[in-house]
This record gives C-alpha cells, sequence and structure tokens, in this order.
C-alpha cells in the first residue's frame, strides 16, 4: 500500500474514532484525584458551606423551641432585707420640748416559687418572716410568719391553653419550616453537584474534541504537504489545510479554560477548603453512566410535588403559624378579667421557732379572694395587632396558593425539558452520524481527487461540532432528569440519602 493511501487509511479511522472520545472525559489527560458522582455527593453533604450555614438554622430554631418551653418552668425568688428607721417626734406644745425620737428596726425574709400553668393560671408558694422590734415595743423580737399560695387565673384574655401556648406552637412551626428549609438547601446543593459534575464531564468531552480535532487537522496538512511534493496537490490546498489546523488552537485554548472554570465550580461544592490551593488542586470525575430513558407524567406527579416539595411544606407550615397568631392576637381583643385568690397559715410570737410552728400547725388561716377587671377604653393597639395579623394570614394563605401555582409550571417546564432533551440526544446522534458518513465521503472524494482540502477540513469542523452538540444534548438530559427530581421534591429518595437537620 503506498504512503498517502496508508495516511488516508489513518485518517479515515481517526475520524471514525473521534465520536466515541467526545462522549467521554478524558481522566488521564486531566490528572488528579478521581472521584464519582457518588463520591462528590457525599463530600458535599460533609463539607458544603451552604448546607453547614442553614444547618445552624435549624439548630437555632430547635433552640428556640426548648427557650419557649422554659415559660413553663418554676422559678423559685428569694429576698432578706434589714431596715432601721429613727422617727422624729412632735414638739410639746406646753413646754415646746420635742421628745426623743422613735426607733425600729425590722428583718424580712420571703421565699417564693412561681410559674405558670398550661392554661394561663399564675401561681406562687410563699413562705415570709417579718421581726419588727423598736421603741414602740420595748426591743422585744416580734415574728410574723406566713405560709401559703395564691394565684390568678384569666377568664377571658389570656385564657386556656391558646394563648398560653401560642408561643410554643409557633417556635415548633418555626422549627419545621427550619427543618424542610435545611431539606431544601441539601437538595438544592446536591442538584448543584450533579449539574457541575455534568457540566465538567461536557467540558472534557469538549476539550478531547477540540484536540482530536486538530490532530485530524494536522494528520491533513501531513498528508497534502506529502502530496504536494509528489504533484499530486497544489501548495494552495497545503495553505488552506495549514490555516484551518491553525484556527482549531482557539477551540482548544476555550474548551481548556471551561475544564478549569468546570472544575472550580464542582470543587466549590464539594470542599470546605478556604485557601489558595484549592485552585491549584485537581480532581478527575470518573464518566458517569448514561442517563436511563424516562418517560414522565407532570399531571400525575404534581401530587408528589405537593407531599414532598419543601416550598410547598414551608407556605403550608408559614399559614399555620399565621394562623396561630391572628387567634391570639384575636384574644387580645378581650378585656382582662382575672380571678385572684390566696388561701395560706400565720403565725406570731416573740421566738421564731414559735412563730414557724404555729404555721405548721395551720392554727391560723388567712384566704382572699377577688375579681380584677382591666378594659382599655378603644382597644386600637389590640384592634391594629388583629387585624395586621388577619392581613398577615391572609397573605401567606395567597403565598401557598402562589406556590401551588408555581409548582404545577415547573413541574411541568421539567417534564417538557425531559422530553426536549430526550429528542435533542436522538436529534444529535442522528445529526453526527450522518456528518460522519459526510466526511468519509469526502475523504474518498478527495482520494479521488474530486473534493479539495477546505471541504474536508470543512467537514472535519461540522462532525466535531455535531460530536460537541451530542455531549451537551446528553448533559442537559441528565441534568434535566435531576431538575425534575428536584422539582418533585424527590432528590434524597432516589439517591437514597437521609439527612437529618443539626438540632
Amino acid at each position: 500500500m503506498s504512503t498517502p493511501r496508508r495516511l488516508f487509511g489513518l485518517l479515515f479511522s481517526s475520524v471514525l474514532t473521534l465520536s466515541s472520545f467526545a462522549q467521554s472525559a478524558p481522566m488521564d489527560a486531566v490528572g488528579g484525584e478521581k472521584i464519582g458522582l457518588n463520591d462528590a455527593i457525599q463530600r458535599a453533604l460533609a463539607k458544603n458551606f451552604s448546607i453547614k450555614v442553614d444547618g445552624f438554622s435549624t439548630a437555632i430554631a430547635s433552640a428556640q423551641v426548648t427557650e419557649a418551653l422554659g415559660k413553663f418552668d418554676p422559678v423559685f425568688n428569694g429576698s432578706y432585707t434589714y431596715a432601721e428607721s429613727f422617727n422624729p417626734a412632735l414638739a410639746d406644745a406646753t413646754t415646746g420640748l420635742r421628745p426623743p425620737p422613735s426607733f425600729s428596726k425590722s428583718d424580712t425574709a420571703d421565699f417564693n416559687l412561681g410559674g405558670v400553668l398550661p392554661w394561663g393560671m399564675t401561681y406562687k408558694f410563699d413562705a415570709n418572716s417579718l421581726n419588727s422590734r423598736g421603741t414602740f415595743n420595748g426591743y422585744i423580737d416580734n415574728y410574723n410568719t406566713f405560709a401559703g399560695i395564691s394565684g390568678t387565673q384569666p377568664l377571658l384574655r389570656n385564657f386556656g391553653f391558646g394563648p398560653t401556648l401560642a408561643s410554643i406552637r409557633i417556635a415548633q412551626v418555626n422549627r419545621g419550616i427550619s427543618q424542610w428549609a435545611f431539606r431544601q438547601s441539601v437538595m438544592d446543593t446536591i442538584s448543584q453537584v450533579i449539574f457541575a459534575y455534568y457540566d465538567l464531564n461536557f467540558s472534557y468531552a469538549n476539550l478531547h474534541s477540540a484536540v482530536r480535532s486538530k490532530e485530524l487537522a494536522m494528520q491533513l496538512v501531513d498528508e497534502n504537504r506529502k502530496r504536494f511534493k509528489v504533484g499530486n496537490m497544489s501548495e494552495y490546498d497545503v495553505g488552506v489545510a495549514e490555516s484551518r489546523a491553525a484556527t482549531r488552537d482557539e477551540s482548544i485554548l476555550f474548551a481548556q479554560r471551561a475544564v478549569q472554570a468546570a472544575e472550580y465550580a464542582l470543587k466549590q461544592l464539594i470542599t470546605d477548603d478556604k485557601t489558595p490551593g484549592l485552585l491549584a488542586q485537581r480532581i478527575a470525575i470518573e464518566p458517569p453512566p448514561p442517563p436511563p430513558i424516562v418517560i414522565v407524567d407532570a399531571a400525575t406527579d404534581f401530587h408528589t410535588a405537593l407531599q414532598k416539595r419543601p416550598d410547598y411544606q414551608q407556605a403550608k407550615l408559614a399559614l399555620k403559624r399565621d394562623g396561630i397568631s391572628a387567634r391570639l392576637q384575636r384574644n387580645q381583643l378581650l378585656p382582662r378579667v382575672d380571678l385572684v385568690g390566696s388561701y395560706g397559715y400565720n403565725g406570731y410570737d416573740t421566738d421564731l421557732r414559735t412563730s414557724r410552728q404555729q404555721v405548721r400547725s395551720e392554727d391560723y388561716h388567712a384566704y382572699s379572694w377577688g375579681v380584677v377587671v382591666s378594659v382599655p377604653l378603644t382597644f386600637t393597639t389590640e384592634r391594629g395587632r388583629y387585624r395586621a395579623a388577619k392581613m398577615q394570614e391572609r397573605q401567606s394563605a395567597t403565598i401557598l396558593a402562589e406556590v401551588e401555582q408555581g409548582i404545577v409550571v415547573s413541574v411541568g417546564n421539567a417534564a417538557g425539558q425531559i422530553e426536549t432533551n430526550q429528542k435533542r440526544v436522538q436529534s444529535t446522534r442522528h445529526a453526527r452520524e450522518l456528518a460522519q458518513a459526510t466526511l468519509d465521503a469526502e475523504v474518498k472524494r478527495l482520494r479521488a481527487g474530486t473534493s479539495t482540502t477546505f471541504q474536508v477540513a470543512q467537514q472535519q469542523e461540522i462532525v466535531s461540532g455535531a460530536e460537541v452538540s451530542e455531549a451537551r444534548a446528553q448533559a442537559d438530559y441528565a441534568k434535566a432528569l435531576a431538575e425534575y427530581d428536584r422539582q418533585l421534591g424527590v432528590t434524597l429518595e432516589k439517591l437514597n440519602i437521609n439527612v437529618e437537620p443539626p438540632r
């Protein structure tokens, strides 16, 4: 076989293999640590800053629930007071002399334990002792002791479990919102990792296609030079081949830069490295498996989205929270009517022990009860708060309806993207096959002397572009599948990921 025929055979076989190179990433050429898609996702779950930041929000919301529950914790109070008092006496009207001043001093000790009950009643267990002496009793200790219980039960405003537990229920709803928000953050991050992974894989395919296109162009240049030397080709054809080969260097440079940018995007998602070393670190992804061909039904899957979508669940919880707030503010429109009462036992003696014993023996009881009424004349503040709370509730209901409508559209669009990209994969594959067949024909025509170098070089570029388009369509199809799962809210279930928010 002659040398020109062998070179044309090499050119023909190289063109046939160009398509397969364009579909997979050149791992060996890139170098660096090799990671798969699942590994990238696990690294993101462990190190992604967005997930860490949103994890703090759930922990904060859980702590706020604990804070709200603390309103029922009993509070112990203790105090001791010592007091002295000199009181001047009036001057004698007859003599004009002022008698000696009176003097008194006292020691007061008080200890009580109080709190609030879930239906709104406040209570206090109290024990106190007062020792008074002075000139009025010859400085003899007089111990007045008391032990008993007192309480206040609202009858209108702040009555019942609703107003009392409102702050706790709101905190619990906010915790639920933060947990769904954390789930949304994890889903979004995982989806971004999948997108970045397929974008990087496409960038590798694009770079490989650009490099192979340059190699084919240089093979054509070498062949034309040899044919020119033996007089089978003009110098013009050699120049055309060299010119077309030179233009492909720019494509390689752009493809290399795209690979670098895609690497940066993926590394930012899967690592917590914040040093300049992040830029120098190289990674190489494993070629992902071909995505499956699926048929989706947006109308049926819409109901799944309502159950799984974090934004919809957050909107539902926000409506529930605003409903609690509105009911609380409606309760505040009522006048304050409180039933108050106390019951206990007294002790009184010059000896502290005896005074306390009288309390323990329950010989001298004391009680009181009454009603306290407080009615604002206008309720302006309360009416304003209630109106604002009702508007907030209506706004949340409208937001929920808006989110639901948005889910209908987003799920429909995501389903449409899957269908479109499936067709793109088929059409671009067919276009590549046709471009390859045309290139094969041009190579044969060139060998027969009925085609030109320009036409072969141009067809090489068409084949390269067709291969890149097919790789792009395949990447977009894989991303469309991931986006559809995200729109349905099933990303974590599809990947068997169980993420518990921090508490």
